[in-house]
């Protein structure tokens, strides 16, 4: 192949590579009465540095860039896919803490309901979906004989563009800023965020004591400032599942499932050394979800294609 062709494959990678980056800041998902929009934001600097002063540690390098939910998933959200998808996903019932309004964070989410919303997600797209279940409901592992069989992490198939986020991802995302470096809090601080019962303030988040009613969740674009990267409430609202096992591997149906970031009793609850651990069947109060999208095989293909031949063109002159 001659240099100009390797030349306009280069230039159309890093396009696509562009154009994924930037075209994902929100989608629209269902259609008619069932239609909903999910905000994105870019986390870049792939092949960052882990962290190693959190809780478990080294942990949140991530190789690639990736979106993730500027928001927690919201009970419309989650009430839309539910009519459009018949997922039969049960929410818990925010009465007394703070309210159902529909942009409330959905939460009363286990492990299990959070992936079957997620596989909607991308099926909804004409995606593969995220994670493998039986007939009868029951999560599996991808096997070998399946596209998209991911030996390093048998729970997410590899063909999927929407995911729950990962150990990695969210942390990531919550903990870090673009120019790698590391904050014990979700504000770009080693200080806890102030605590408030809605709003965007800067360096502030919803949490509070178990008698304060509304304080437990607020909207979620309500729901404090924002990380670094932009994402709100990694540090207040709800808590929020992660894709990894809280042994950190991938390996086994039905294992113990990790949440991070919810609200807690105070300050202490919340950070780099928090985290809580349930069965992928259980829910609480608390139990919600932050979605994050992957690039796809075919963009990362592309990419390979196209810094091969600008290697090349080096290697030529």
């Amino acid at each position: 192949m001659n240099m100009k062709k390797y030349l306009i494959l280069s230039v159309v990678a890093l396009s696509y590579q562009s154009v994924w980056a930037q075209s994902l800041l929100q989608h629209s998902f269902g259609s008619g009465a069932n239609q909903f929009t999910m905000d994105f934001v870019t986390i870049g600097n792939p092949g960052n540095a882990a962290d190693t002063t959190g809780i478990p540690n080294p942990v949140g390098s991530v190789a690639y860039s990736y979106n993730i939910g500027k928001y927690e998933v919201s009970r419309d959200q989650i009430t839309k896919a539910n009519s459009a998808g018949s997922l039969g996903i049960t929410l818990w019932d925010m009465s007394s803490w703070g309210g159902n309004g529909v942009n409330r964070p959905a939460t009363g989410l286990t492990w299990n309901e959070a992936a079957k919303f997620v596989n909607w997600l991308n099926t909804n797209q004409g995606f593969q979906a995220a994670y493998k279940f039986d007939g009868s409901g029951n999560f599996q592992l991808w096997s070998s004989t399946d596209a998209g069989y991911n030996a390093n992490n048998m729970f997410r198939n590899s063909l999927a563009k929407y995911v729950i986020a990962s150990r990695d991802e969210w942390y990531k995302a919550a903990y870090s800023s673009p120019d790698g470096t590391w904050y014990n809090f979700a504000n770009g601080r080693n200080s806890s965020p102030d605590a408030v019962t809605s709003g965007t303030a800067d360096n502030t988040a919803v949490f509070g004591g178990v008698n304060t009613g509304s304080r437990f969740t607020a909207d979620i674009d309500q729901a404090g400032g924002v990380s670094p990267w932009g994402t709100m409430a990694q540090d207040g609202n709800v808590w929020e599942w992660h894709e990894t096992a809280s042994d950190g591997i991938n390996n086994t149906a039905g294992e113990t499932g990790e949440l991070r970031g919810g609200w807690a009793y105070d300050a202490g609850g919340q950070g780099v050394y928090s985290k809580i651990a349930m069965g992928p069947t259980s829910d609480s109060v608390w139990s919600g979800l932050r979605v994050a999208s992957v690039p796809e095989p075919s963009a990362l293909s592309l990419l390979a294609i196209g810094l091969g031949g600008l290697a090349l063109i080096r290697r030529r002159k």
